[in-house]
């Protein structure tokens, strides 16, 4: 049965009268982007009056927050200590580099604490604050735990990677992700990139005989992709159908002339075969997409801030906990590389492919999270 109405924005058949999700998120995130400075201003204003009904996830100041830090990168200190004053520790993001008085405040909060769960949402704003007394907190921490941590699952060195880094029983800090971040847009038929989502590839995936992706390839001599470090083309390749479905992430190894050794993988429940749930008309549409690289960075929350954007570099919009995978070789944590939106290949699916990298052993991991 068909459809009564079509988004007005991209034609998509609808159940309802209205834009699209896709088309409403790209609505307002133009909206925010169009911002005035007084705008602005009237918005920061009206978060530290209210900052107490951001932990409750209530509008207006829920939206704001995200896309203020999202899109404008407008979280000043003033909201951070706002936010520290009322007790308000979700979202953890909002500590983000905040200053040293912050970082001190959250630390008092943190070692006074004898609730696990307020200490876990602590350790995250102290992960996101990130300065060097953050790191020595969470060490001492770690080397000596209090009786909270019986009832965490991780240790704090594993808390400290939602902002981004972790550190090693001596305190060596090691940075996991980048401080670079673009945005991959629709681009003109035919343009040129440095970034292609979804490359088409002839091989078969050995569990559902489906054809396999790249499911990015980038060429990092490109000036805008300088900050990864790469000398080369990285390409990341798994089986669409089944990267969800598998026990642990997708691994390749890539060369920087964009060679590409897949790893053996096996299915989460020890079976050696599935079904291919990707039709043909899936596979095209997902190596026929429009996405090219952004001409200039982004703020680095930008696709933490919604669901339908894909980018390289910053932070990811992490569906359910960040999950850096220890590289399979010399087993130190990857560093993040990209996320990708699958609703933005192919209709109809759901959840996003993390990617992450090895650059020492040039090893590329993927993994899937959804709801």
């Amino acid at each position: 049965m068909s459809l009564k109405y079509t988004c007005p924005g991209c034609g998509t058949p609808l159940g309802y009268d209205g834009l699209c999700w896709k088309c409403k998120c790209e609505q307002e995130r133009k909206t925010a982007l169009a911002w005035t400075p007084e705008q602005i201003a009237a918005k920061q204003k009206n978060l530290i009056q209210n900052i107490h009904r951001l932990a409750d996830m209530e509008d207006p100041e829920c939206t704001d927050f995200w896309q203020l830090l999202g899109y404008r990168d407008a979280i000043t200190p003033e909201i951070q200590r706002a936010a520290l004053a009322a007790g308000v520790f979700w979202p953890c993001e909002i500590y983000y580099h905040a200053p040293a008085d912050v970082g001190e405040g959250l630390i008092h909060a943190l070692l006074s604490t004898e609730d696990s769960s307020e200490a876990s949402n602590l350790m995250c704003c102290l992960a996101f604050q990130g300065d060097g007394r953050a790191l020595e907190t969470l060490l001492e921490l770690e080397n000596h735990p209090r009786s909270w941590r019986k009832k965490l699952y991780v240790d704090p060195s594993i808390y400290a990677q939602c902002g981004g880094w972790t550190f090693n029983k001596k305190g060596q800090r090691t940075q996991l992700n980048f401080d670079t971040c673009f945005s991959f847009v629709k681009g003109a038929p035919g343009e040129v990139s440095p970034v292609r989502i979804g490359r088409a590839r002839e091989d078969t995936c050995p569990h559902c005989g489906g054809r396999m992706a790249d499911m990015l390839v980038l060429d990092g001599r490109d000036e805008r992709l300088k900050f990864l470090g790469l000398d080369g083309i990285l390409t990341a390749t798994c089986c669409p159908n089944c990267v969800g479905f598998l026990k642990g992430p997708a691994f390749n190894r890539f060369t920087l002339d964009g060679g590409v050794e897949v790893f053996p993988s096996e299915l989460f429940d020890g079976a050696g075969k599935m079904d291919c749930y990707v039709r043909p008309e899936d596979y095209r549409s997902l190596t026929e997409n429009p996405f090219v690289l952004g001409g200039a960075p982004v703020p680095l929350f930008y696709g933490a801030a919604c669901d339908d954007v894909n980018t390289a570099g910053g932070f990811a919009n992490w569906v359910q906990d960040w999950e850096y995978t220890a590289c399979p070789h010399c087993g130190k944590p990857m560093k993040y590389l990209a996320q990708i939106q699958w609703d933005t290949l192919m209709d109809g699916t759901e959840g996003t492919l993390y990617i992450e990298f090895c650059p020492d052993c040039q090893i590329v991991s993927m993994q899937h999270q959804q709801t």
